[in-house]
């Protein structure tokens, strides 16, 4: 069995993304790691270089940036990764998630135990979203999402990068029976970073997905309002370990401000009563 890790990236310093850490938590388990380089404003590709290890292979890119709607930019930027992998399963790993080093085993034993079945054409993980800070995790975002996919059998990503379809159908992997669950989460960390380099981020995305619809001046009016956490006080607490790649960012760290038991928040209630008890 071969396994391809493989991500896309693009100024990680100006928005400080953790990709060293995403990328060296999965690189025990693989044989090869893609990493497309989108041509950046900042040092990212000698930041990828840094890693220093024979198994990586860079592919350097120039995005286009006329796409502006439904995030379409970076699903071609992550099939252009994809594309370069040439193992049994391609392990994507975004340049803003992480996986616990306590996961790989299970991570590794459900490759090797659905490779004989060519139904299963996707591993699933659990989502965990922190928001605001290390210690804050929303519930209500997805919490679902494909990771690894069974390569060389036409698989694409949906049009904004957060699935993945086969050739025949427009449902994403996760939502199928061609996707397993397993034991193993996401540590997904785009939300935690300084509030101002987090609404830059924010706008750049958000301008790619809704740039043909709204003006500049409204997509960071609501990146604003989502880089104040406004439902930080009914945030779920996180209690358990990061991934031990992440200590450094974790102890130069602290909490966003003071939040009081979410139980007694009446936000709580009404969220609950909105979209369900998620955790």
């Amino acid at each position: 069995m071969k396994v391809s890790g493989f991500t896309f990236c693009r100024n990680v310093v100006k928005f400080d993304f953790p990709v060293l850490e995403a990328i060296r938590s999965i690189l025990p388990i693989v044989d090869e790691f893609i990493v497309n380089v989108g041509k950046s404003e900042d040092e990212t590709l000698e930041v990828i270089r840094s890693l220093g290890d024979e198994r990586i292979r860079i592919v350097e890119t120039v995005w286009d940036e006329s796409l502006r709607t439904d995030g379409r930019i970076f699903g071609i930027q992550q099939d252009i990764a994809l594309s370069h992998c040439t193992g049994d399963w391609a392990f994507l790993v975004q340049a803003d998630e992480v996986i616990h080093e306590q996961d790989l085993p299970h991570v590794k034993e459900a490759m090797e135990e659905s490779l004989a079945n060519p139904h299963i054409l996707g591993l699933v993980f659990r989502m965990l979203h922190f928001k605001g800070d290390y210690w804050s995790v929303d519930p209500w975002m997805y919490r679902k999402a494909t990771r690894i996919i069974r390569n060389h059998c036409g698989i694409r990503s949906t049009t904004d990068c957060c699935d993945f379809r086969t050739r025949d159908t427009d449902r994403m992997i996760k939502s199928s029976s061609h996707g397993r669950l397993i034991n193993a989460k996401i540590y997904h960390y785009g939300y935690v970073k300084n509030a101002k380099v987090l609404q830059e981020k924010l706008t750049y995305q958000h301008s790619r997905h809704d740039g043909e619809r709204l003006t500049l001046q409204e997509i960071t009016a609501r990146t604003t309002s989502l880089a104040q956490f406004p439902n930080y006080g009914i945030l779920k607490s996180f209690s358990g370990t990061h991934p031990s790649v992440m200590e450094a960012r974790v102890k130069g760290s602290k909490s966003l401000r003071p939040r009081r038991n979410r139980w007694l928040n009446w936000r709580f209630y009404r969220e609950i009563v909105r979209h369900g008890f998620k955790g």
